[in-house]
């Protein structure tokens, strides 16, 4: 959801610098996991997966990761002042649906969200990595 969100989202308030260096990073950080995850997905359905295959798959998403969200949230930060400025994506009352939708505020939710989300999804990622590559029994609590 975050990728087209973004994607889709900030693609008009791309014409400012700052926005765009957070982009490249984002784009960057997506282009590695998904060549990285689809060679894992592939490789594993011919039955024939490489050690370096695996091995990129449970290790790469350690920097990745963090790199990514940083971009994501960097790119949604800078946004923020062209979406509150535009009214971009809201909707205001009074119109024929009677509701209102402010999407600012929706960015703000948003990257309010990473803060319990995001260590939760890395320390499973952690967890995963540890069991397919060291075989450890991982006991969930």
């Amino acid at each position: 959801l975050n990728r087209s969100l973004l994607q889709f989202a900030q693609k008009r308030s791309l014409r400012m610098k700052k926005v765009l260096e957070s982009v490249i990073l984002f784009l960057v950080v997506w282009t590695v996991t998904e060549i990285t995850r689809y060679s894992f997905y592939t490789f594993n359905l011919l039955n024939h997966l490489p050690y370096f295959i695996k091995w990129a798959r449970y290790n790469f998403f350690i920097i990745l990761y963090p790199a990514g969200v940083a971009g994501e949230l960097l790119t949604i930060y800078a946004a923020l002042p062209y979406v509150k400025k535009t009214g971009m994506f809201s909707l205001r009352l009074p119109n024929k649906y009677n509701v209102s939708f402010d999407y600012y505020y929706f960015l703000i939710v948003v990257m309010f969200s990473y803060v319990p989300l995001f260590p939760q999804l890395y320390f499973h990622m952690l967890r995963q990595r540890r069991r397919v590559l060291h075989g450890e029994v991982i006991k969930e609590s």
